[in-house]
């Protein structure tokens, strides 16, 4: 308190302070004084205090270690401290450089930094530098691996931190980051504040002894204020010291229990012997007296501590000998060397002396421990300690007079003979050895602390041993004897039953469904990693095999589930599956059944290489034993799952995944776990977000229950019960106290049947009041309900010997007193099935009508009144009936719990309820709780579905559709029951919104009225006051346990789990701080050779127990078959067929006639249905009808593009894949072969320039190692000089002639470039053409493909530049190779003057078979590409040809049976054979980004040019809603702020906002949504189009167009007679005249609208033109697009016609 002297011995005289102390003692009776052992060396220290004002200490129970929760709740902190409630300042974020990497987790250079993902990579940390954890908004769960110089990091006690920052990026390797935002951005942290290091810098980060980046402490930013190892003002030793005491407090259960279950966390617990000799010094020993345990009623338990223990002779088997505190001193040597490794300064390890002094203080329970600053003595430790216990009277003992360990256990032995230690419970002894140094070891004799120690030493299989041994060799005669005395006579009481009852199979719930969408999006992901793991491509169905554990009720449960979740159906097994039985071949025990079943699946999946198996491992948590461990020494039913699931020919098929299924995960969630952190599903904590209309009780809400205050808790415990346990066990100490608390609870029931039956009440005295209520329960809920519903009470009794002497004498007792017929007695043991007497048998047959039948499942006893004995080490998943009322567990052992085994009894009462609505929440009896989270307690899933059963509605009647629950039943629906409530009026009404009052019938059924509440559960005493004790994070105490017996902790420098964190967190806790034992199946894992020891097919799906996980993942089975089915499906654009009449060309033609194609008239028409709400082209022989004229709200052309009509398609084997598409033959073709590796491709510079383009343009050429044969270089640099054409001559039918250009943006997954399936192997040049800034991620996902690479200036261009880009560059690559071929002796024209332009979403091609006779059209197959465009490049002149195309395939349109024209000339889209040498006239308008397709054919058909479509063959069009040149967004400079079309010009030097926005999209987009208003005379006037003199552009549908061009020698349509409503101008070049335009005939009134790069050329080309001889303007008609002056807007002017 402010004493700077800290660790020296205050100036006060010790003799004063020794005074004082006794005089305290004296005087007080209740109050225990301070110890002299505290005021002397135990110096008070400040402690920080927490928000509720209480001092925390950080290793203390009260204040625990918090890495996690405590930084988590500080992230909103600044680093200057400040508690300014301002709201935080705005940041945006500089923009990531063009091409970059934006992904979370990952740096802009595409490297990743999560601490999961590179934990055992080696990183290069340079000297001065330290390895820390930033946290990304955007990844709550992951921490992001960064290295920083530690001189602007802050110290242990927060200071000395330099200002500024400097940090190195560790995916890429960039240095020299001087500044924070810098550094945040290339991380893409993507913050919305400010960024500062203080606030996302959180841990340091160090390597633990594997090897493997570890999380460390946490950045202690702001001193002493945060609760972290370094944020005290304690010393090191300190720090160790208390640990030590915060560990020996945080695993205990009870007061004599803390020391069994918290003294070695972290080592192998030693065998246990009966009288064996520990090792000692030759010729000592000690002889325990005969009869030690008969004399004193208990057995010592030695636990063993500093020096040798002698040897015991005698009746040594009296007496059991642990060394768990000796490893734990032990342990406590390497914490030194453990806090070294989190920043601390190194520490001396405890002295002996203080090991010893710390445990006696510990076990006087002295409240919270102050720590000593000067060191022992061995002379000082032994008065120390007696001052320790001073205060404690007897409980705690020191003997340090003997000389030796052997006297002094000796000395012991005879005090426990004479009765002199009955009220000490621990000795504590402590002598000086030979050699001089301290020994010591605790001798544990109280009764009730020696028993739970000794039992607590006993493993399961032990336990079961020695209970039956007991049993069997008659050693609870004199118990037996001792109850037979309280048993009266038999008693008679007889009763009428009448059962009739129904229960009906609910549907998937909402958040089932999202379960199994979340299960099958890991599926997904998996498959779209770059490892290439699961190609769910490959696969066309889906086989299941479900292993559950050997108990054949979870068995049967599971196939009934399985049977009415119709899943069956959904994989087309239903005419293998006729009924429930034949169900079962698709689940199986994990008993010696299920190798066979393993081997045939195994077996299976190689004969199917495309079918995807899916092993479901239910229950997961329940065989975990290594499978060479059970060979060795183990039992033959354990490790089953580890030699079957974990074998090498599951783990290598491609096409078998697991999924692990578990309420309590922790023992999968080692450090040594085969399941990643990524492939973790857990189940949702927020139900709201569901809809759910139900409600989950599991573990938190009954200790909710207890703490609620209102009404009688869920939770209970049995004080007379306990009490006399208490004097029994005291009076028989060989008896294991589960055969006392067995007996006892016999006897309660025994006597409250006879008091409540037998009419005996005098008998009540002889029970407790809790059994009692039971029983009476149990007996009054079918004496008064006219249906006889009654109730289930579960009884659990987890040994089965002793559940077998249950079951029969409360079936004894029941018949005695007349019940046979009021209520069964039900053994529910795992190994058998459900059996129920011939009476309720009967009574259940004739309810539904088939005298076969027997119940399997305990779901099928609903509303059964009985008593259900529940055995078995562990349950197994087996679900319970909605009556379940009571869950006794009092014969429970408290003993050596783990968290699993606790958490699993507690979720036996595990509960679904129907929500209430919130106007009835106020209003809540006692058993119904507030909804809490079950993601805090239990990090886990459910594993067994449960039935939900609406008490406010009826169920189903004799016409209700739904299946009921049972399976096994006829077709014939049986009668409702009297007390089934009755329905509302209404069946929209929510559940619990209409009227609750109950019929008469119903308020005297006790089932129907409490469906809706949870059961009551009594446990142990013990074990009540341990759940129901919090630790220093808000959890029950029992978290911080143990997880599960096979596995230890790694560490006992470690934090508590905190009540704050979620699922992900706590599995990231365990997966750091816990490690597999060595008979853990997962203990061999790290051995195997993997670096992340990660399975990449293995799931884990985990949520709290009867939530519903079962229904869940047979659900995921479900949509993953659909799945699968639509993966092999492609929604194709489904487009209208013309169906031309033969007129020109024979039906059976192969290839077009060139003289009969001239003769033929070009089709204006735009049959494209992404084309609907364009403007229509005027034509002299089109009429519009009303299926031409636009509707009165047209849509918009990006929902047209989004919402035209599709079909789906199986793909066929020649389809065209995205990147997502995997197998063995596209390997080598897609770059993922060895031989190919990412790097081995170039970068080739190519130079050529063009007249519309004004200057040289350089584009770049990516051109992997295997595609350089397509290519011809100079011999002397290697410079690229052209790409290879053939000639045209050349004939190879495993080669395609024509190179293939595929432009495409913001499709770099979704593209279908894969061609090598459509090609059917052929040879071919195929060519991505791309943005700039778009290449490195095209790049890493098509690493053998050959990319053109646009100049900078094209990166805001539209697709009309990219077309015009490549027709130029690939005319200009004409005329390089004409001239290397003449070089080569062949003519110019030889060379093969062709190039394909196709669209990156054509999937499949087909062609139409015609009949050789008739001529009819057959039947539409799929073809391969290469078989297209053979054949189209085979047609005879086919140079003569301009431009060719496909037909769009029609689900109408191959005309099947009809003669039709198999070619025709009209527009062609999508997929083009170009000639550019012909068209080397005609280019394609770089400009455009809309329509850029139309308006080049038309150019195309005015220029003469042959046009020719293959109508026998189609191409099909994949539906990708992703990227593409269509998806233009109109955005200002400052944001994006909707805006309407006319806000997109405005006039010229106004003020007005600007946009980043293209001038000539703004300008496209305006004249298609704007010119009705434009060309007022031409809106719905087809009979008088708009001119458009050498382009169109798209005003919109109810505008017609009229296109001409002014070129000489052009075609153009006969305009004779025609007026036109408007004329549009767009850049006019020198072929316009005022001669050309005076051809024309307009309307008054007319409107003209001229449109210019700028203004001055705007006005040159009105002189130019004479245009004001005939059009009347004005200053107002001049508009601009709405873009500032640098990024050169367009000028337009708009006048009328005189």
């Amino acid at each position: 308190m402010g004493n700077s002297y800290t660790g020296q011995l205050r100036s006060t005289r010790f003799e004063e302070v020794l005074h004082n102390s006794i005089e305290a003692s004296l005087r007080s009776n209740t109050v225990v004084p301070r110890p002299v052992f505290s005021q002397l060396y135990l110096e008070p220290e400040w402690r920080p205090r927490s928000r509720d004002g209480r001092t925390g200490d950080p290793y203390s129970t009260q204040g625990s270690l918090h890495f996690l929760s405590q930084i988590e709740n500080e992230d909103e902190d600044d680093d200057d401290g400040s508690e300014s409630n301002s709201p935080p300042i705005p940041y945006q974020m500089k923009p990531p450089p063009e091409g970059s990497c934006t992904t979370d987790g990952f740096c802009q250079a595409g490297k990743d930094l999560r601490l999961a993902s590179i934990a055992t990579e080696c990183l290069d940390l340079p000297p001065g530098f330290l390895l820390v954890g930033a946290k990304s908004p955007s990844l709550p769960d992951q921490l992001l691996v960064c290295a920083v110089d530690r001189r602007f990091l802050p110290d242990e006690h927060g200071h000395n931190a330099l200002l500024g920052f400097s940090g190195n990026c560790m995916g890429c390797g960039e240095k020299g980051f001087r500044y924070f935002t810098e550094f945040s951005n290339h991380i893409n942290l993507k913050l919305t504040t400010q960024p500062k290091k203080q606030k996302h810098l959180k841990y340091h980060l160090f390597r633990n002894a594997q090897g493997t980046v570890v999380l460390g402490p946490p950045i202690c930013w702001k001193g002493i204020g945060k609760l972290s190892p370094k944020s005290t003002t304690y010393s090191s030793q300190d720090c160790i010291i208390k640990y030590i005491i915060y560990y020996f407090e945080s695993n205990s259960i009870s007061e004599w229990d803390k020391i069994i279950n918290s003294l070695s966390p972290n080592m192998t617990i030693p065998a246990i012997t009966y009288g064996s000799s520990p090792p000692m010094a030759p010729g000592e020993s000690v002889i325990v007296p005969d009869n030690l345990l008969q004399t004193c009623g208990l057995q010592p338990v030695i636990l063993k501590g500093h020096g040798a223990l002698p040897r015991l002779c005698g009746s040594a088997g009296d007496v059991l000998v642990n060394g768990r505190l000796q490893a734990c001193y032990r342990s406590t040597q390497t914490l030194p060397h453990v806090y070294e490794q989190y920043g601390a300064s190194s520490v001396q390890p405890l002295s002996t002396e203080m090991q010893v002094l710390l445990t006696v203080y510990y076990l006087v329970q002295l409240g919270e421990l102050q720590i000593t600053k000067a060191p022992l003595t061995p002379s000082q430790l032994p008065w120390l300690a007696k001052l320790a216990t001073s205060s404690c009277g007897e409980s705690v003992q020191v003997l340090d007079t003997a000389p030796s360990l052997a006297e002094a256990l000796d000395d012991t032995f005879q005090k426990l003979m004479e009765g002199k230690l009955n009220q000490t419970h621990y000795v504590v002894i402590v002598c000086m050895g030979r050699s001089q140094e301290t020994e010591s070891c605790i001798v544990v004799t109280g009764k009730h602390q020696s028993r739970a120690l000794a039992e607590s030493m006993l493993s399961p299989s032990d336990c079961v041993r020695q209970i039956s041994q007991k049993l069997s060799s008659g050693m609870t005669a004199e118990l037996e004897a001792y109850f037979s005395s309280l048993c009266p006579g038999r008693a008679a009481l007889c009763g009428l039953f009448l059962f009739n009852y129904r229960v009906e199979w609910r549907e998937i719930r909402p958040i089932q469904l999202a379960v199994a969408r979340k299960l099958l999006s890991h599926v997904c992901a998996i498959a779209d990693s770059s490892t290439h793991n699961l190609d769910l491509g490959s696969f066309d169905k889906v086989e299941f095999l479900i292993c559950v554990p050997p108990s054949e009720v979870a068995f049967q449960q599971v196939v009934l589930h399985l049977w009415n979740s119709g899943v069956l159906q959904e994989l087309g097994l239903e005419q293998e599956c006729l009924s429930p039985k034949d169900a079962e071949q698709y689940v199986v025990k994990l008993d010696q059944t299920v190798v066979a079943k393993i081997n045939e699946l195994i077996q299976k999946s190689k004969m199917n290489p495309y079918t995807l198996f899916i092993v479901v491992h239910d229950h997961a948590h329940w065989d975990i034993s290594s499978g060479h461990y059970s060979r060795v020494g183990g039992k033959p039913s354990e490790g089953l799952v580890d030699s079957l699931l974990n074998c090498k020919q599951i783990q290598e098929a491609a096409n078998i995944l697991t999924l692990h299924v578990t309420s309590f995960p922790f023992a999968l969630q080692t450090q040594n776990t085969r399941i990643s952190p990524y492939n973790e599903i857990h189940w949702p904590s927020d139900v709201d977000l569901y809809h759910e209309k139900t409600k989950y009780y599991g573990v938190s809400e009954l200790l909710e229950s207890t703490r609620s205050g209102s009404g009688l808790p869920l939770l209970r415990f049995d004080s007379s019960f306990e009490s006399m346990v208490a004097a029994l066990e005291e009076r028989f100490p060989k008896l294991h106290s589960v055969v006392i608390r067995t007996q006892v609870l016999l006897q309660h029931y025994s006597v409250a049947l006879m008091a409540t039956a037998g009419g005996q009440a005098q008998l009540q005295k002889h029970t407790s009041i809790e059994t009692l209520e039971m029983v009476q329960c149990l007996l009054s809920s079918t004496h008064r309900c006219p249906s006889h519903h009654g109730h289930m009470l579960l009884l659990r009794i987890p040994f089965p010997s002793l559940a077998a002497l249950a079951h029969q004498r409360l079936c004894r007792i029941r018949d005695r007193l007349g019940l046979h017929d009021r209520f069964e007695v039900i053994l529910g043991d795992p190994t058998s099935g459900i059996i129920v007497g011939k009476h309720f048998l009967d009574q259940l047959r004739v309810f539904i009508h088939y005298p076969e039948w027997t119940p399997h499942t305990y779901l099928e006893l609903e509303a059964l009144p009985c008593i259900l004995i529940f055995t078995g080490m562990d349950p197994m998943g087996e679900s319970l009936p909605r009556s379940l009322k009571y869950c006794d567990q009092r014969v429970v052992s408290c003993c050596a719990l783990r968290r699993t085994a606790m958490e699993q009894e507690l979720g036996l009462a595990a509960y679904l309820v129907l929500a209430e609505p919130q106007s009835q929440r106020g209003a809540r009896t006692s058993s119904d709780l507030s909804e809490s989270d079950p993601d805090k307690l239990s990090s886990t899933d459910n594993e067994e579905e449960e039935l939900v059963v609406d008490v406010n509605s009826t169920l189903p009647g004799p016409d209700h559709s739904q299946a009921e629950f049972s399976p096994r039943k006829p077709d014939k629906q049986p009668a409702l029951s009297k007390c089934t409530p009755q329905r509302r009026s209404s069946k929209s009404t929510s559940p619990g919104s209409s009227s609750t009052q109950a019929s008469p019938l119903r308020q005297s059924c006790s089932w129907s009225r409490n469906l809706n509440r949870p059961p009551v559960v009594l446990l142990p005493k013990a074990l009540y006051d341990l759940i129901t004790t919090m630790d220093a994070s808000g959890l029950p105490k029992p978290t911080s346990f143990l997880p599960h017996a096979s596995v230890e902790w790694a560490s006992s420098f470690r934090p508590l789990l905190s009540k704050m964190m979620t699922c992900t967190e706590q599995s990231l806790y365990y997966r750091q701080w816990t490690v597999p034992r060595q008979h853990h199946m997962d203990s061999s894992n790290r051995a195997e050779g993997r670096t992340d020891n990660f399975h990449p097919r293995r799931l884990l799906l985990s949520g709290p127990p009867q939530v519903g996980k079962t229904g869940a993942y047979l659900q995921f089975l479900g949509i993953l078959s659909r799945m699968l089915i639509r993966l092999m499906e492609v929604d194709i654009y489904d487009e209208e067929d013309i169906n031309y009449l033969v007129r020109y060309h024979q039906a059976i033609a192969s290839w077009p006639n060139a003289d009969t194609m001239r003769g033929m008239p070009f089709d204006f028409i735009i049959h494209d249905p992404k084309y609907e709400d364009i403007s229509v082209i005027y034509s002299t022989d089109f009429t519009p009808n009303a299926e031409s004229k636009p509707s009165k709200n047209p849509r918009r052309q990006e929902d047209v593009y989004l919402r035209r009509r599709t079909a789906r398609i199986k793909l066929s084997k020649y389809a065209a894949y995205n990147t997502y598409h995997h197998c063995e033959q596209c390997h080598q073709y897609m770059g993922f072969n060895p031989r190919y590796q990412l790097y081995e491709s170039t970068l080739h510079a190519f130079t050529f320039s063009h007249l519309l383009l004004g200057e040289e343009i350089q584009l770049y050429f990516i051109i992997p190692k295997s595609k350089e044969h397509h290519f011809s270089f100079s011999q002397s640099g290697g410079q690229l000089e052209s790409m290879r054409l053939p000639l045209t001559s050349d004939w190879n039918p495993d080669c395609i002639k024509s190179p293939i250009f595929t432009p495409t943006t913001g499709r770099h997954e979704h593209g279908l470039f894969n061609l090598y399936h459509a090609m059917d192997g052929a040879s071919h040049l195929h060519i991505l053409v791309i943005k700039e800034y778009e290449m490195a991620v095209y790049k890493k996902y098509w690493p053998n493909h050959i990319m053109l690479v646009l100049p900078t200036i094209f990166n805001g261009a539209g697709i009309g530049a990219t077309h015009f880009l490549i027709k130029e560059l690939s005319y200009h690559n004409l005329e390089l190779e004409r001239n290397r071929r003449v070089e080569h002796g062949s003519r110019p024209q030889d060379v093969w003057p062709f190039i394909i332009l196709a669209d990156d979403s054509c999937v499949m091609w087909n062609s139409v078979d015609v009949d050789t006779k008739s001529g009819t059209a057959g039947t539409e197959r799929n073809v391969s590409l290469k078989q297209v465009l053979q054949h189209m490049e085979a047609s005879p002149d086919i140079t003569q040809y301009g431009l060719c195309g496909l037909r769009k395939w029609s689900s109408r349109g191959s005309g099947f049976g009809r003669r039709r024209e198999p070619f025709s000339r009209g527009h062609l889209h999508d997929f083009l054979l170009l000639n550019v040498d012909l068209t080397q006239d005609v280019q394609y308008n770089q400009n455009r980004f809309t329509c850029d397709d139309v308006d080049f054919n038309l150019r195309v058909q005015s220029a003469g040019l042959l046009m020719c479509r293959f109508n026998n063959f189609s191409v099909m069009k994949k539906q990708i809603a992703i990227g593409g040149y269509r998806t233009f967004i109109i955005k200002t400079k400052v944001g994006f702020i909707l805006l309407l079309p006319s806000q997109y010009v405005c006039a010229p030097d106004s003020k007005h906002l600007f946009l980043a926005t293209p001038a000539q999209l703004l300008l496209e987009k305006y004249l298609q949504h704007t010119s009705q208003r434009l060309f007022p005379l031409s809106a719905g006037n087809y009979s008088h189009p708009v001119l458009s003199v050498d382009c169109y552009l798209n005003l919109g549908p109810e505008v017609t167009v009229c296109f001409v061009s002014s070129r000489p020698h052009s075609i153009n349509i006969s305009t004779a007679g025609l007026l036109f409503s408007g004329l549009l101008l767009y850049f006019c070049d020198s072929f316009v005249t005022p001669g050309f335009l005076k051809m024309f005939q307009f309307l008054k009134g007319a409107t003209l609208c001229v449109i210019c790069p700028n203004r001055s050329a705007l006005r040159q080309t009105v002189v130019r033109l004479e245009l004001e001889d005939e059009w009347r303007f004005r200053l107002s008609d001049e508009f601009q697009t709405a873009n500032a002056k640098e990024d050169q807007p367009i000028f337009f002017l708009t006048g009328k016609h005189i």
